[in-house]
């Protein structure tokens, strides 16, 4: 069912749970109205290329999925909530098109915000996760010389 600009949603849960759902429908116009209607919203892919406006992130999305058709399994790792902010850490394992290697994993975080129309998604930032600095840094010795 299509979103409409001013759907409410009562938690972040929900914005994420819609974000999920759209992308892999690969709509970009729905995904974008999950955004806050703000011109400093931001989307940073694991590119590296920072997206700022609803316009560049549309744009980015649909050029996205213009080349390939996604599939992302999210695994959800830690959750803060206030009253009007909110920030969710996730990993992501993508599956692109019918190939079954997954690619990733990604680390992702959304920052949802609350507004007029309920929780809106303000920032999403994903980059490729390298586990081994924090390996290294979880087995290197505590002692100071």
């Amino acid at each position: 069912m299509p979103l409409t600009p001013s759907a409410n949603f009562a938690s972040p849960d929900d914005v994420e749970h819609a974000f999920y759902e759209i992308l892999a429908t690969g709509d970009a116009e729905q995904l974008t109205k999950l955004w806050a209607e703000d011109e400093e919203s931001l989307c940073v892919h694991p590119t590296g290329a920072r997206l700022t406006g609803l316009g560049p992130i549309r744009d980015s999305w649909r050029s996205i999925f213009g080349n390939a058709k996604l599939r992302v399994r999210a695994e959800p790792i830690a959750h803060w909530q206030g009253s009007v902010l909110a920030i969710h850490h996730l990993m992501e394992t993508l599956f692109v098109d019918d190939d079954p290697t997954p690619h990733g994993p990604l680390h992702v975080t959304h920052v949802y915000a609350l507004g007029p129309h309920g929780w809106r998604l303000v920032a999403r930032h994903a980059s490729a996760a390298d586990d081994s600095h924090q390996a290294m840094a979880e087995g290197a010795s505590h002692t100071l010389h």
